[in-house]
């Protein structure tokens, strides 16, 4: 039998990291290496994060980006060591320092590390580049819990850059991000953003596909955040040994071309 890839949780007091410690568990191939928090946070079985990174082979980071950016510097010093992040809401600066650290490990980072969120970025990236927008105007929808911080999230944008990647165009070009007063006609080409917070929404995600004369939704609904876990750990067992890099989910599952 071969050892099995031993795992470190960061942010383990976290709803995300309670879940990701149980999905561990539940993996024979895998093992928890240890589990740990912000500094000065102790019970509950935890270490601190140097202990936790000596014993490991992977951590997984479901926290905050600056909490993550740290992360990767430090697992980027001490070498064998992957890492796995689930933190959403990076500036664009903090993303350029965590690809920064993947030039010296492997570091999967992504929105969302679920299969069928995946295969639908597929979806519509195809959707968009087949559908073009003289006729159909692209609207992302997407609601969570009231505890989530940032907007849009991880998963709307990377549905949106699956959509604008599909059009042959830059987010960054296209987006609107939210709309309130006298806006004036929608432009052709525009992917809009809109947001829900309220109770104990895990996730739900649609992108509209909007004609004249017919609407298009492709959407997906998690009914548990064990899902991301599981993803999670399942990335983890994936980028154990892996070359230095910046990896995403699509990698993890081969879904890139």
């Amino acid at each position: 039998m071969s050892t099995p890839v031993r795992i470190a949780v960061a942010g383990a007091l976290g709803r995300m990291g309670r879940a990701v410690a149980d999905a561990v568990a539940q993996r024979p191939e895998a093992a928890l290496a240890g589990r740990f928090d912000r500094p000065g946070i102790e019970g509950e079985g935890l270490t601190t994060q140097a202990a936790a990174m000596a014993a490991a082979d992977v951590v997984i980071d479901f926290s905050t980006p600056a909490a993550s950016v740290a992360l990767a510097k430090a697992a980027a010093a001490q070498g064998n060591l992957a890492l796995v992040i689930g933190s959403t809401g990076f500036s664009p600066d903090e993303a350029a320092e965590v690809d920064a650290a993947g030039a010296l490990i492997p570091i999967v980072r992504a929105g969302n590390f679920s299969l069928g969120v995946n295969m639908l970025m597929g979806l519509v990236a195809r959707a968009a580049r087949a559908l073009g927008p003289e006729a159909y105007d692209i609207e992302i929808f997407e609601a969570h819990h009231r505890r989530k911080v940032d907007a849009p999230s991880g998963t709307a944008l990377m549905l949106g850059e699956a959509a604008a990647q599909g059009r042959g165009v830059d987010l960054s070009a296209v987006r609107v991000a939210a709309r309130d007063g006298i806006t004036g006609a929608r432009r052709d080409g525009d992917i809009g953003f809109s947001v829900l917070r309220g109770g104990g929404i895990v996730g739900e995600h649609s992108v509209v596909f909007a004609a004249e004369d017919e609407v298009l939704t492709l959407s997906h609904s998690a009914r548990d955040r064990g899902l991301f876990a599981r993803g999670a750990v399942a990335a983890a067992l994936w980028a154990a040994g892996k070359p230095p890099g910046a990896y995403d989910m699509q990698d993890v599952l081969g879904l890139k071309s």
